[in-house]
């Protein structure tokens, strides 16, 4: 009885298709995934300037302290019927020493420059109006 020869499949090239093909999928999600992460968080949506007095600023938070800060503008508005409500600004601020010099003025006018992101990060603040500027400061004039 002849023997046969039976020739061993080998699954070599398979798999390295397969590895290859699951290598570059897993680059492309993550390329992806980096994109959207900058869109959402690190890309600034807007920026400009807001006049006001300065209510406050505080160092708050549970695992990050970040300053926060409030400006009330000039003005009124009316959010429901027969009620009426400052305009607030309500912001982050960039770093300590602005944050500092801030705490020391408030009550006074300013014009701060600030960056609007899409959604906040937990170290840069509670709010997506990032403060990283002073444009002007004005004191306030007493009342006579």
């Amino acid at each position: 009885m002849p023997t046969q020869n039976f020739e061993t499949i080998s699954l070599k090239p398979h798999r390295s298709k397969l590895k290859k093909f699951f290598t570059i999928f897993i680059i492309i999600l993550v390329i992806i995934g980096a994109g959207i992460f900058w869109w959402n968080y690190l890309f600034v949506f807007g920026e400009g300037v807001k006049s006001g007095q300065l209510n406050y600023v505080v160092k708050k938070g549970n695992l990050f302290k970040t300053y926060e800060g409030k400006l009330i503008q000039s003005g009124f508005r009316s959010q429901a019927a027969g009620s009426i409500q400052s305009y607030e600004f309500e912001f982050s601020i960039a770093n300590d020493s602005l944050a500092n010099y801030l705490m020391n003025n408030s009550g006074n006018y300013y014009d701060l420059h600030y960056k609007e992101y899409k959604h906040t990060l937990p170290w840069r603040g509670f709010s997506r109006y990032v403060v990283d500027k002073i444009i002007k400061m004005q004191p306030v004039q007493p009342e006579r």
